[in-house]
């Protein structure tokens, strides 16, 4: 397992999800799936490693978004 994957996961979230406003609709979050991809590569981490974590990143990150709408955070 890869904690670090975890970890980078965590950040980005709160990087691109949590302090923007962005929407749970489908273009959006597999857009931002893609960023996060494209963003761990560039940090030397790979999908698997963010997967093993968190299983499915687009469901990770649509839940992400959904439960900050609920929240009152942008």
């Amino acid at each position: 397992m890869s904690e670090r994957g975890a970890e980078f996961f965590g950040r980005w979230i709160t990087d691109n999800v949590m302090r923007g406003k962005v929407g749970a609709d489908v273009v959006s979050v597999a857009e931002l799936t893609t960023k996060l991809f494209a963003d761990a590569r560039a940090a030397g981490i790979a999908e698997e490693e963010i997967e093993e974590e968190v299983g499915s990143a687009y469901e990770a990150i649509l839940e992400a978004i959904v439960g900050s709408e609920h929240s009152g955070k942008p």
